[in-house]
């Protein structure tokens, strides 16, 4: 207590100097923290709180990222039907802005390919068999309706911002019988009694969907195939998860991440075969990997453009 009846603030008692230029590493992810100015200073245990949740949610990413990469864009196009069906049109080069397939960023590419793979065979694909041990497959099924049901709002909104209003109501239309008579989302009467399909969207569909270029090809570290409007497309529908806008900040990145860990580890559980099949038929994996997503990429435009409104 200060003379004349006021009060001293006593700066918060930390147990420890800061630099302001503090880091974490992890693996080849470096993330620097500046020291911010509050008003309140919290309690020791709310920081200690605070920094676990920071670093499992940055291991938790970690893992979970590898699901596109390591599933389902590596099938070889005998394997992926969408690939398949895009194979057939046979595009020639330049057309939807990838230049012939150019690919610039090659030694980058090859690089985080071989990352990817590495990461699939030390972690997710190991934890996918062994969840595939305890979970039986009708089980995991459902989970994957689970989790498919909370992406409903990214494909309501490009099928909006592509003027589909038909697809875009017919998604509001499922998510509201699955999550009700589905059981919050694990099963799908919704196809299977009133025949409403599910119309799969993304904001990196509707750059291309409206011709806008998508610049090069690129391998992303725990994403997977993508290429520079892709990955824009990437960013864009995760600021559409309305969890972000009402919790902190480390709480959505928690749950972002937990749902990106199920997706990863569920998908991976149920095609435990599928880089095998690859490695049989490919001779150039990358390759494969690469021409496989970017043939799919077109087909789905194209599809698009045919849909009837």
């Amino acid at each position: 207590m200060a003379k004349g009846g006021g009060t001293i603030e006593m700066p918060c008692n930390t147990g420890k100097k800061y630099d302001g230029k503090n880091t974490q590493k992890y693996e080849n992810t470096i993330v620097r923290h500046g020291d911010a100015h509050m008003r309140s200073c919290p309690k020791p245990a709310e920081k200690r709180g605070g920094l676990r949740l920071m670093l499992t949610a940055s291991i938790v990413a970690a893992l979970s990222y590898a699901a596109p990469a390591l599933s389902q864009d590596a099938a070889p196009l005998s394997q992926n039907p969408a690939a398949q069906s895009a194979a057939a049109v046979n595009p020639s080069p330049g057309d939807n802005n990838q230049g012939g397939y150019a690919d610039p960023l090659s030694p980058f590419n090859e690089a985080m390919f071989t990352f990817n793979l590495k990461l699939d065979d030390w972690v997710l694909r190991p934890v996918a068999s062994g969840y595939s041990t305890i979970a039986p497959e009708q089980v995991r099924e459902s989970v994957g309706n689970f989790l498919d049901n909370t992406r409903v709002i990214p494909r309501f909104a490009n099928n909006l911002f592509q003027l589909k209003l038909a697809e875009a109501g017919g998604e509001v239309a499922r998510f509201g019988i699955n999550t009700t008579v589905g059981v919050a989302g694990l099963f799908d009467p919704a196809d299977k009694w009133f025949g409403l399909k599910k119309h799969p969207n993304d904001f990196g569909l509707t750059i291309r969907y409206y011709d806008v270029p998508t610049g090069p090809y690129v391998m992303l570290p725990f994403f997977g195939p993508s290429t520079i409007g892709d990955t824009v497309g990437l960013v864009a529908d995760a600021a559409m998860d309305p969890i972000a806008y009402f919790v902190p900040w480390y709480v959505s990145l928690s749950v972002a991440s937990g749902r990106r860990v199920m997706e990863a580890v569920n998908y991976r559980s149920l095609h435990l075969n599928q880089f095998e099949e690859a490695d049989r038929y490919a001779i150039d994996l990358y390759g494969a990997v690469q021409d496989a997503y970017l043939q799919t990429r077109v087909h789905e435009v194209k599809e698009l453009h045919e849909e009837q409104w």
